[in-house]
């Protein structure tokens, strides 16, 4: 901008908009079963015995778009039973995203419970940033429409294999 235009009282171009226009991941409730100081765990499977195996996979990025490298995401769900662990930590752990912002938790195919549709809950903290605390949520699922926590925007893509199931989720956070 040229003294002139300031003097005449121009304001100063916007900046270029360097977001990919995804809105960030919705914030909802923790619910009544969190429990802090989970193990550093990318495995839930030892945790049951029976179960459907699944794996949810994707990334952490910023409102920009780019990748989050070192982000902790906290995982925390029922298993075939419908039941959270109250006294250890069956179904619950912590991993870091890698430098690209990548995750992935191999687990199980969560149950429905009594007023709850199928989901899976997690905190996600880019470093030093604030904590998400949000839910994913499965497509297709008849209970969706009558949870009064479901969101559209948590729904993973989800696809089933002859090894079981496969979800991904991209969560986008203020990094």
């Amino acid at each position: 901008m040229t003294d002139t235009q300031r003097d005449i009282g121009l304001l100063e171009p916007t900046p270029e908009c360097r977001c990919n226009g995804t809105p960030p991941t919705p914030e909802q409730t923790e619910g009544p079963y969190y429990k802090p100081y989970t193990p550093h765990k990318t495995n839930f499977r030892g945790d049951v015995e029976s179960y459907t195996p699944m794996v949810l996979s994707g990334r952490v990025v910023g409102l920009d778009g780019k990748p989050v490298g070192g982000a902790l995401l906290d995982f925390w769900q029922v298993g075939d039973e419908g039941v959270y662990d109250d006294e250890g930590f069956r179904l619950r752990g912590h991993q870091f995203a890698d430098d690209e912002g990548n995750w992935r938790l191999e687990t199980v195919l969560p149950a429905e419970y009594p007023g709850r549709t199928r989901h899976v809950h997690v905190k996600v903290q880019p470093p030093g940033g604030e904590v998400l605390t949000t839910m994913l949520y499965f497509p297709g699922e008849r209970r969706n429409r009558l949870d009064k926590h479901f969101r559209p925007e948590c729904l993973m893509e989800v696809r089933e294999t002859p090894e079981g199931w496969e979800g991904t989720y991209t969560f986008v956070v203020p990094a």
